[in-house]
């Protein structure tokens, strides 16, 4: 018997369009990164966003690191990021010299936990070190509790750097993310709600500060007849190709989330009822994209783990993973300082959390498939 076709964490969702402006690219040459598309792309994302301008980039990393480099964080400079997230959230500010402290998530949104940033806010006060930028991550699409975590920021005058690589779509009080702080980044890698197959896209108002980007980000080359560069920068600038990709896909963005909604929805209902389960909350003034369906299980009530549910999706030939090992737990930040929200909750969510197949262009068929593995599971 041939195997079952795999069911994919979030795969790719092409909507048609993409091949006519990859076409144009092609037929006018621009294949090198730069052309209309590009300038296009990034119009049409900050419009989207609500801000004045955006640079497309080759990864969300990109974006991080320029974004860093922006608020003038230099090596020693400490800086605060959630706890729970990808690390392409600080890597590369870690690698620019940056000193990471974590700051635990808070349970009604499972973001950056806003007492433990005011406890984090007020020892850097006291020892006269404030950090040089906030990292606020939207957690698979959810919206951060901006309305208490930004007046902390203020108060200190520390510039937020708003990580929306997975929250395109999702809005605050009717306000899109990635539009909160001083700099925000999307992503669109090849899992995302949208996808340039690889790419990241850099917002700002500040548009003098995007057109210092956009000169780092193509190698720092300055303005004579030959190469001449007196400081060093990058090559991260997207593709016309890829960008002819990402207009397509903008165009969607409503209807992705609108989709993946749904599905979350439909699992709620499927499995919601189950002993044990919770699904990731959505805080009041959130509208969540909901990216991914993720939720957590209470073992001592449901009588298994998130790791059995894992095994047993994967027998399906389902793709699932758990929930994004915290960063004050992984090896190479050990002895980081962390400031947890009370409990540990960061840790708790990283154990007994899964995130479920949520592409949108699963079928119905394939939400049954993998919830019927679950109820299986417990007996249902």
């Amino acid at each position: 018997m041939p195997a079952r076709r795999r069911i994919y964490l979030s795969s790719p969702h092409m909507g048609g369009d993409e091949l006519e402006y990859v076409r144009e690219a092609f037929e006018a040459n621009w294949i090198a990164p730069l052309g209309p598309h590009v300038d296009a792309f990034e119009k049409e994302c900050a419009r989207s966003a609500g801000v004045e301008a955006g640079l497309a980039l080759s990864s969300g990393t990109a974006a991080a690191l320029l974004s860093a480099r922006l608020v003038d964080l230099r090596e020693g400079d400490v800086f605060f990021c959630s706890s729970l997230t990808f690390v392409a959230s600080l890597a590369p500010i870690v690698q620019l010299g940056g000193t990471p402290v974590f700051i635990d998530s808070d349970p009604w949104s499972w973001n950056m936990s806003a007492s433990a940033l005011a406890r984090a806010f007020d020892d850097a006060d006291k020892s006269g070190v404030l950090p040089k930028a906030v990292i606020l991550v939207n957690l698979y699409g959810a919206p951060c509790d901006m309305d208490k975590l930004l007046p902390l920021c203020r108060k200190y005058g520390v510039p937020v750097i708003e990580d929306a690589a997975e929250s395109m779509g999702a809005t605050y009080n009717g306000r899109q993310t990635g539009s909160f702080g001083k700099f925000g980044f999307y992503s669109f890698n090849g899992n995302k709600i949208i996808t340039t197959s690889g790419g990241g896209m850099l917002l700002s108002d500040d548009e003098e500060a995007i057109d210092r980007a956009r000169f780092w980000s193509a190698q720092a080359r300055d303005s004579a007849p030959w190469y001449q560069h007196s400081e060093l920068g990058y090559n991260f600038r997207m593709s016309n190709i890829l960008a002819g990709i990402g207009r397509a896909q903008l165009k969607l963005l409503d209807d992705r989330v609108t989709r993946r909604r749904a599905i979350f929805e439909r699992y709620r209902k499927a499995l919601g009822s189950l002993p044990g389960i919770t699904f990731m909350p959505e805080g009041s003034g959130c509208r969540s994209n909901r990216w991914l369906t993720v939720l957590t299980v209470d073992p001592g009530q449901a009588g298994t783990s998130n790791m059995k549910i894992i095994e047993a999706l994967e027998e399906e030939n389902v793709e699932s993973r758990p929930v994004w090992k915290p960063m004050h737990l992984q090896p190479v930040f050990s002895g980081a300082k962390y400031y947890a929200h009370g409990p540990d909750e960061s840790a708790e969510l990283f154990k007994n959390g899964v995130c479920l197949p949520s592409g949108s262009n699963m079928s119905e068929e394939d939400q049954d498939l993998v919830t019927g593995a679950i109820r299986r599971l417990f007996g249902a």
